[in-house]
């Protein structure tokens, strides 16, 4: 069937997002639900950045790492967000093959550089727990530097395979992605060609990073969580650990989602399912990220009131 396809139809240079198959009149009210939770992302996460940039105080590992991850959700809620905005107000929900191809490749870098950033967070906050007086060799300025490069690098090396393999397929006349941006998935379920390869890499690949980072947050927070048991005092105990529940909160929204997406068999999830987890991880989580942090986090709150004394 898919031969035969392949000969009867050209190549397509223009995909359709069919977005969330709503009515005309809701279209209005979706743009103007997700226009707010982009805007509250983007001021959410760029507040974040400058803050910690500005306050000397917050001139530190963990809020050097805080500050990547803000920049990382401002940057692929962004890659996304723009196109999914325009198309709630377009008859013409296109996106070209070029274009499909660009939003895919730094989506994957930013989703996967986030994924590995969150797992260095976690040894960080295991060194600072667990090696107190050891902890200003173990996260020096080089390495902090070291590790955020590698998770851009990993990130980087996961996206250029994904893209390559992913946009070497053919899409012969079929150019409807049921979605509102360009994924994986989607864009394998309508290739006209054997895509049982792609799957498998799919596959493999999720499961390595996710599997990879899993364990160094579990093997982290196994040792915290040890560390915190001996320290004789609840008022010490509850403190120390406090530091980490924002990081907790944050992984578990994260990895959860993005475990339902890509690390499951195709056959056990339906296009509406994929969609709703993707709305969680591509504008909810980008939104709720600097405010977990900011909530949470006593040293953000005083630096915010400094900053604001300031003025």
């Amino acid at each position: 069937m898919k031969s035969e396809l392949n000969r009867n139809y050209s190549e397509v240079t223009e995909f359709i997002l069919l977005g969330f198959g709503t009515p005309p009149k809701l279209q209005a009210l979706l743009f103007s639900v997700f226009l707010l939770i982009y805007t509250v992302t983007v001021l959410g996460n760029i507040s974040m950045i400058i803050v910690i940039k500005m306050d000397s105080r917050l001139q530190m590992p963990m809020y050097f790492f805080l500050r990547n991850l803000s920049y990382l959700d401002l940057c692929y809620s962004t890659v996304i967000a723009p196109k999914t905005l325009a198309n709630f107000l377009s008859s013409e929900k296109k996106i070209s093959y070029n274009g499909c191809a660009v939003q895919f490749f730094f989506f994957a870098l930013f989703v996967t550089t986030e994924g590995f950033l969150l797992a260095v967070m976690a040894f960080d906050r295991f060194s600072a727990i667990c090696s107190p007086l050891l902890y200003p060799v173990h996260m020096s300025q080089k390495v902090c530097a070291q590790l955020v490069a590698g998770s851009y690098i990993c990130g980087a090396i996961n996206s250029i395979v994904q893209t390559g393999f992913t946009f070497s397929l053919r899409f012969c006349g079929e150019n409807r992605l049921d979605h509102f941006f360009c994924d994986v998935p989607a864009l394998i379920k309508i290739s006209c060609d054997d895509t049982s390869v792609n799957q498998i890499v799919l596959f493999i690949l999720s499961a390595v990073i996710i599997l990879t980072t899993t364990a160094v947050l579990l093997v982290s927070y196994a040792y915290i969580l040890s560390t915190v048991l001996k320290i004789p005092s609840p008022r010490g105990r509850g403190k120390t650990f406090s530091t980490c529940g924002s990081h907790i909160a944050v992984v578990s929204l994260f990895y959860g989602t993005v475990f339902f997406m890509y690390a499951q068999p195709r056959a056990t999830s339906s296009p509406e399912q994929n969609k709703i987890v993707a709305v969680l991880y591509t504008w909810i989580i980008p939104m709720l990220n600097p405010l977990i942090y900011s909530l949470r986090n006593r040293d953000v709150k005083d630096a915010v009131k400094r900053i604001l004394h300031r003025k």
